[in-house]
């Protein structure tokens, strides 16, 4: 559907008023979106922003298979989401390997995974680490890497390209949109549950069983979202125990500073406009059927954003890429390999 710009911005108006009465009606402050969106810019221009090195695994091209004489294609580089890791992206990973013969970058995002903790937490500090990676590994020749992200890593995606419209050749966005949205209570709750295990300090909670009975009473849920959850945290055996005998739980991640910029709504903030940022390369949205997080209400203001943008629908939960990795992949290598010809 094509629309012109007054029905875009229409939309996008209609879009924020939704937003402010789904704010009210569940408690929270009803500030208008692009208040929202100017504080946030306002806080990550305040916070001293140091880049950091992401941790990473590499999935290499099979050179035999792929030609040694044959130029390299544009690398994929795979973020992950909130409480993720560059583990959770290996099946889709090494299916885009596959399928389209590159090199596949599965990344760390600041304080997540192996990668170096800050008490900052935007998606300003964690795009620019990564332009960081792209420039520091050299990935942006030929014509540029692919950028693909899951839920936050979405958003990351997204701010990457229209920040930086000549760094990256193609963007696939899994399971988010360009919009604020309130924060989410549910991820509050987790990282409670998960800090109550920690602080728990080995008296009733030591083995992962233990902890996943823990957590189900907490949270609910199913268990591979419980499953997901505890891999943020370690088990280690208590100061001056035998090995056999006492166990504890602590941190991987900085749960405080994730809890701080959820409450703070940075996870759930949108900051830019695409009345100043847009990018008009290849644009791939892929939203799961069992979740909500890119409804169709979203679909004109991503094309405010990104006007070269096409949506698939798969048959999945949010964490889609955990589920169904395999149809993601062939869903991307399908995007990818119609824009490279």
């Amino acid at each position: 559907m094509i629309m012109n710009k007054a029905s875009v911005l229409a939309r996008y108006g209609m879009i924020r008023m939704e937003q402010y009465a789904i704010r009210k009606s569940a408690g929270f402050p009803t500030i208008n979106q692009s208040i929202h969106a100017f504080h946030s810019l306002a806080r990550a221009q305040q916070q001293k922003q140091v880049l950091l090195d992401l941790s990473y695994d590499i999935i290499k091209r099979n050179a035999l298979k792929d030609g040694h004489n044959e130029t390299p294609k544009p690398p994929i580089i795979i973020l992950h989401g909130l409480f993720g890791n560059k583990l959770n992206n290996r099946s889709i990973g090494r299916n885009l390997n596959k399928q389209l013969g590159r090199d596949v970058y599965l990344l760390d995002l600041r304080n997540h995974g192996s990668s170096s903790h800050s008490p900052v937490h935007n998606y300003s500090a964690m795009s620019e680490d990564v332009r960081h990676f792209i420039a520091k590994h050299r990935l942006n020749a030929h014509g540029g890497p692919i950028i693909v992200g899951h839920s936050m890593g979405g958003k990351v995606a997204m701010m990457l390209v229209l920040k930086n419209p000549k760094l990256c050749s193609m963007m696939v966005c899994i399971e988010n949109a360009p919009v604020s949205l309130r924060p989410n209570a549910e991820f509050v709750d987790y990282i409670r549950a998960l800090m109550e295990i920690v602080n728990d300090n080995g008296k009733t909670i030591q083995t992962l069983k233990q902890a996943d009975e823990y957590l189900a009473g907490r949270i609910g849920g199913n268990e591979l979202v419980r499953r997901f959850l505890l891999t943020t945290l370690k088990r280690v055996t208590i100061d001056g125990s035998s090995p056999s005998s006492s166990y504890t739980f602590q941190e991987r991640i900085p749960l405080s500073t994730l809890k701080d910029a959820i409450v703070k709504g940075e996870i759930a903030a949108w900051p830019l406009d695409p009345a100043h940022e847009r990018w008009t390369g290849p644009a791939l949205f892929i939203r799961a059927t069992q979740s909500h997080y890119v409804v169709d209400e979203y679909l004109p203001l991503i094309g405010a954003f990104f006007p070269r943008f096409e949506t698939r629908d798969i048959d999945a939960g949010h964490w889609v890429n955990a589920e169904k990795p395999g149809r993601c992949a062939e869903t991307i290598a399908d995007f990818v390999e119609r824009h490279e010809d």
